[in-house]
């Protein structure tokens, strides 16, 4: 995996002139793609990420006292903080460690103090969730040198606790799953509420292509916490325990009973939930055509019931919607800036990505970074003398 191999060795090299030796083991973990199912995850439904072929890296080495010290490369900088008296740095990146520390204690309140070295190629702020991948790949080093078995699913329950009550995010528990439990070729369905999985072939015709806008939000400032007390809202006056429970018939039968903001915040949690399941079924039929309308109604639904696009991500799904290789491309994560997704012909993928490039600059002044991805595994930890090719244990 070409992507990874910069980073990795960025780390292993960085620790050896940090600390002054080899670094024992090397923790990953990759980031996401959405291909469909936004912002249903914290109202029990359906999702369908991928983890993508770009990472978090981190080269470590166990320590005789109860001190995490890590260097970031990517923000050039690096802090420590004490297990046995965990407190809120005000750093970001270092408390998502922090968090993760946290929860894991009160599992297993032997966790080991390291030294380590960060870096990843996951665009930060941009909606592929770099957060998640820090912490998974936080969690694959303290369990590793902590001795702790690795159970996918418990780890991202972990990781998201952490990020709900350390960080402050209510985020739902997609990020974390598909980090920790990701599988090469394939998306994953995962159902919300049972964390139940599925895995989805990519048809090997089609490209997965990522379409960063160059805008950045902060999620914790911003309309993240009042779209998911708006669904808590609809949940309630529909007398029911989350939106996951209410078919498009029930809704459209009592859609009067709630004010027009919280209707509108409700359809679109409940048509998102039925093209969700809708687009697995296509990909498992290979029926991309199929995938990519899916994709396209659910950006207007995001657009306009939901409220979390901008202009810049309008323009780029406009932009790549109008390419004939393009099967349907969707706004990506949170909102409110970041990536764009988009299903495209494998084949025609280098000039979709310089067209539309082209085009998002004239209309927008700005210059788009475009990936075309890969699906690849779910959080892993090997030795640092093994390849680069990520090995599970």
């Amino acid at each position: 995996m070409t992507s990874d191999n910069g980073p990795r060795s960025a780390v292993v090299r960085a620790f050896n002139e940090r600390f002054g030796g080899p670094p024992a083991l090397v923790a990953r973990a990759p980031g996401r793609v959405n291909l469909i199912g936004e912002h249903t995850d914290y109202n029990d439904g359906f999702v369908l990420p991928m983890a993508i072929d770009r990472a978090v890296w981190i080269a470590l080495r166990p320590r005789s006292d109860s001190r995490v010290v890590l260097l970031s490369l990517d923000f050039d900088e690096e802090h420590g903080f004490d297990l046995a008296h965990l407190a809120s740095s005000g750093t970001q990146w270092i408390d998502y460690v922090q968090a993760v520390a946290w929860v894991l204690q009160k599992r297993n309140r032997d966790l080991p103090g390291w030294e380590g070295v960060a870096a990843g190629d996951v665009p930060i702020g941009a909606g592929l969730s770099s957060s998640a991948a820090l912490e998974l790949a936080a969690a694959r080093a303290f369990a590793a040198l902590g001795g702790m078995p690795w159970e996918a699913r418990e780890m991202a329950l972990a990781a998201q606790r952490a990020e709900n009550e350390w960080i402050g995010v209510q985020c739902g528990i997609m990020d974390q799953m598909i980090s920790a439990s990701g599988e090469a070729g394939h998306a994953l369905l995962i159902d919300c509420r049972s964390l139940e999985t599925r895995s989805v072939p990519v048809p090997t015709e089609a490209a997965v292509v990522i379409l960063d806008t160059s805008t950045r939000r902060g999620l914790v400032d911003s309309a993240y916490n009042d779209r998911r007390a708006h669904c808590e809202t609809a949940a309630e006056v529909l007398g029911v325990r989350a939106l996951r429970d209410v078919d498009l018939a029930t809704f459209e039968a009592r859609a009067d009973e709630l004010e027009p903001l919280i209707r509108r915040r409700a359809r679109h949690v409940i048509t998102e939930n039925e093209r969700t399941l809708k687009a697995a079924a296509a990909l498992e039929r290979g029926d991309a055509e199929e995938m990519g309308r899916l994709m396209n109604a659910s950006h207007a639904s995001l657009r306009d019931d939901f409220e979390v696009s901008r202009r810049e991500l309008d323009v780029m799904v406009e932009v790549a919607q109008a390419h004939s290789a393009c099967h349907g491309a969707r706004m990506t994560g949170a909102g409110f800036g970041g990536c764009a997704v988009a299903l495209v012909r494998r084949a025609a993928a280098a000039d979709f990505a310089r067209v539309v490039a082209d085009a998002y600059t004239q209309q927008t002044g700005l210059t788009p970074r475009i990936y075309v991805c890969s699906a690849t595994a779910g959080a892993s930890v090997e030795t640092a003398a093994a390849s680069a090719e990520p090995a599970a244990v």
